[in-house]
């Protein structure tokens, strides 16, 4: 069940970062959207992980549990994004020019 979430999420991340290409190639650099991706899931993460703590601390198992696990997810989230390998413009366009040449032969 786990690998089909990340496989899912896999392809989720892949379709935006493809929609967001194709609809602004020369004004967005992907890397850097994923960068700030990964800052933000963090202090999200972070801020997850201390308020479980806080929680534990007053005796809430049960909230403690549901901020453990909400941080986990995120956790599992920067794992994913981590893994993409974002395409570089001039490598998206020679793959695209690639096929036109074949496509005309």
């Amino acid at each position: 069940m786990t690998q089909l979430h990340d496989l899912r999420l896999r392809l989720l991340v892949q379709q935006e970062s493809e929609r967001i290409a194709s609809t602004q190639p020369s004004e967005l650099d992907l890397s850097v959207v994923q960068a700030r991706s990964l800052c933000w899931l963090a202090l999200l993460a972070e801020a997850h992980e201390d308020q479980a703590s806080d929680a534990e601390r007053r005796g809430d198992t049960e909230q403690a549990m549901g901020w453990f696990a909400d941080a986990m997810r995120l956790r599992d989230a920067i794992q994913v994004v981590t893994t993409i390998e974002i395409p570089l413009p001039a490598t998206t366009d020679e793959a695209e020019d690639g096929d036109d040449q074949s496509m005309a032969a």
